[in-house]
């Protein structure tokens, strides 16, 4: 998990799962946060906790962009976290025992934990 800093983070929100490059640019954009030193995370949501499964993003490309496994697995070799919504989890009936590395199931008081110090927000 990231190091904890005193001064607020970023989030990045992505509730899609399709190969729609949202996916990316969000990904894209949570690497240059990480990369600039902010404590980041990715909160998948909806339709996007699917990403949180292993394998799944693994054919993912738009073109223009890294693969999405590779953005993903960068981002969390940063140190950047991804949270997964954990009622969007459970409505879909995903196997927790097959989450990417990196990924926790949360609920939605985290997320608002993390934000309520100031962290902008970005949703794709």
């Amino acid at each position: 998990m990231a190091e904890a800093r005193n001064e607020p983070g970023t989030s990045v929100r992505s509730g899609w799962a399709s190969g729609v490059s949202a996916n990316e640019r969000a990904f894209v954009v949570a690497n240059a946060a990480v990369a600039s030193d902010k404590q980041t995370l990715v909160f998948l949501s909806t339709e996007g906790v699917r990403l949180s499964q292993q394998e799944y993003a693994d054919d993912i490309r738009e073109e223009g962009f890294a693969p999405l496994k590779e953005l993903m697995d960068n981002f969390v070799k940063a140190g950047g976290l991804i949270w997964v919504c954990s009622p969007c989890f459970k409505r879909r009936k995903l196997d927790e025992g097959k989450l990417i590395g990196g990924a926790t199931i949360v609920g939605g008081a985290k997320l608002v934990e993390f934000l309520s110090d100031g962290s902008p927000s970005i949703t794709y």
